[in-house]
């Protein structure tokens, strides 16, 4: 009878742990990023009344074996576990909100050592650097002055992300020219096709320069002739095979790469590569234009954007993009066993595994959803469920302890 009694009342206290953590999924239902939990029971362990024995030899007047007998003494919890599993992604209209759509966590840090979280409610802080709510930095890898990524995004290259909106892009002075399209194969003797193209010196100031390609004797050649800036130099022959591929370009005196230059008043030289690899001859109107043109003015940063892999552009008012940095995104071959840290943050545990860090959409890692934000996955319909399941079967352990306590009531009446 004690026993019953002692079991009723692990399986409260089992059950209350189960009301606890119901409770604390719906609690964070609307929580960005939460990841519900569930308890499952175990049995504590059983007394045994009486062991099991083997049967005896095949005599026909001998017993068969006996099954044992036991008296299970409880219940206990035997884990409370992490539903790992995505929420639905919710968008915004703030440029540093993302999500991730898949496995994976934002690390961020934490002190001495690095944090992981699922919420990408980022923001940027006075210095601009890129912080989650409690001022948290996030990390990644930054961009150089280029804005060319590192190529080993390991771990030790970690560091927090600088978005500076109003920071300035230093002038660069144009050092290349990009042809293609075509020039007339049918065009004759001494035909011409001019094309102005802006350029722009150490001082981020623009160059009206015009490049002036002109038909030669021979059927397969053109010149090309730099103008229009004082002091500007260069020219050159370009010349194709009977198909209208490009055989050849050349600068002044036959130089190669062909190039143009000049010196403007109190700046350096310019000094700018032309190429002709993507330029035809053909039977057709000269259409010959360049679509890439380096060099930018000075320019402030006005807005940014993350994509799919976490790399972050920047967009700055001379019209220029340039790649910021990009977020670090870890993944663990055991999610479940990561520590809850509160404020929505895990650590790794001894049964986590080590983070595998990178960029995202690669090695099992999601890929990350910008302008949004994850949800919870708490599903109520199914914590209702639970809830109702739970309330049960609280409510028949304390029927088993009031049938017990009268059946103790009963025995101690039996003495008058």
């Amino acid at each position: 009878m004690m026993r019953s009694l002692f079991s009723a009342v692990s399986g409260l206290r089992t059950h209350q742990t189960r009301m606890d953590v119901i409770g604390n999924n719906v609690a964070n239902v609307n929580t960005p990023g939460f990841k519900s939990s569930r308890v499952t029971f175990q049995e504590v362990f059983s007394q045994t009344l009486r062991g099991a024995s083997s049967p005896s030899d095949i005599d026909r007047e001998a017993r068969g074996g006996v099954n044992p007998m036991q008296v299970g003494l409880g219940v206990t919890t035997a884990s409370i576990d992490t539903n790992h599993s995505s929420g639905n992604l919710q968008p915004t209209s703030r440029m540093t909100d993302v999500a991730i759509e898949g496995s994976g966590f934002f690390v961020v840090q934490d002190g001495s050592t690095p944090a992981f979280t699922r919420v990408g409610a980022f923001d940027t802080d006075g210095d601009g650097i890129l912080v989650d709510s409690e001022g948290r930095k996030v990390l990644g890898w930054v961009a150089d002055p280029t804005g060319a990524l590192p190529v080993d995004k390991s771990e030790d290259l970690l560091t927090p992300i600088r978005i500076a909106i109003g920071s300035n892009m230093p002038a660069q002075a144009t050092t290349l020219i990009k042809w293609d399209k075509n020039l007339d194969a049918q065009a004759v003797e001494g035909t011409v096709k001019t094309c102005p193209v802006t350029v722009f010196d150490s001082q981020g100031a623009t160059h009206a320069v015009t490049i002036t390609f002109e038909k030669t004797a021979n059927p397969n050649e053109w010149t090309w002739t730099a103008s229009g800036v004082p002091g500007i130099t260069g020219d050159g022959v370009l010349t194709f095979d009977t198909n209208g591929a490009l055989i050849s370009a050349t600068g002044t005196a036959g130089a190669t790469p062909p190039t143009f230059s000049f010196t403007p008043v109190g700046t350096a030289t310019v000094t700018v590569e032309l190429v002709f690899d993507s330029v035809t001859q053909v039977a057709g109107p000269s259409t010959v234009a360049a679509p890439v043109v380096n060099g930018c003015s000075t320019g402030t940063l006005e807005s940014f954007t993350f994509d799919s892999k976490g790399v972050i552009s920047g967009f700055y008012s001379n019209g220029q993009t340039r790649v910021l940095g990009q977020l670090a995104i870890a993944n663990f071959a055991n999610p479940g066993g990561l520590l809850k840290m509160g404020k929505s943050l895990y650590r790794q545990s001894n049964n986590s595994g080590a983070p595998d860090i990178g960029e995202a959409g690669t090695s099992g890692r999601g890929t990350v959803a910008p302008c949004s934000l994850e949800m919870s996955n708490v599903d109520l319909a199914e914590e209702f469920t639970q809830m109702i399941i739970t309330q049960r079967g609280f409510q028949a352990n304390s029927r088993i302890i009031t049938v017990a306590d009268e059946l103790l009531q009963e025995l101690v009446s039996l003495k008058r």
